[in-house]
């Protein structure tokens, strides 16, 4: 099934939404889901959509220091392992690049095990942080240069 990938606006957002649970299951993660992300950083929320619906998001945005900065990341449970992933953090590079982003960075917990493989996958280095999140709350923040596609996939371990 072909998905094009456009700009989130509000009624991708709300629909987003209520289909959370087929984006991350039992984790409740709506309140990341920032509105002013979609209003104010059109141009860097994407959403994949297909005829059955939206099969991914990513949403970020760029910093005034040149950074594509992405918050938030998901594929539909029936998209995973498709690549959808890899095309949505594409469009975005290319989103951020032409606001003048050098480099992309994000952020997980450390116990997210699938995003550090995944991000690892796209040539992202990951690194430890502690307090990241506030005393006692260590993250790990992913980093790398722009342009996206001058590094192949690495091996998933």
């Amino acid at each position: 099934m072909r998905t094009q990938i456009t700009s989130a606006g509000m009624a991708e957002l709300h629909q987003v939404l209520a289909d959370h649970h087929r984006y991350w299951g039992e984790r409740d993660l709506r309140p990341l889901h920032l509105r002013a992300l979609v209003q104010e950083f059109g141009e860097t929320c994407l959403v994949a959509r297909a005829e059955d619906g939206i099969h991914g998001y990513i949403l970020g945005f760029v910093t005034p220091t040149g950074t594509g900065y992405v918050h938030l990341i998901a594929t539909r449970d029936d998209a995973r392992g498709t690549g959808l992933g890899r095309s949505l953090y594409a469009a975005f590079a290319d989103a951020a690049q032409r606001q003048g982003a050098l480099r992309l960075k994000a952020i997980t917990s450390l116990g997210n095990t699938g995003s550090i493989a995944f991000h690892r996958s796209l040539g992202f280095d990951a690194q430890t942080v502690d307090d990241y999140n506030g005393p006692g709350q260590a993250m790990v923040v992913f980093r790398r240069a722009l342009p996206f596609d001058a590094v192949q996939p690495r091996a998933m371990p």
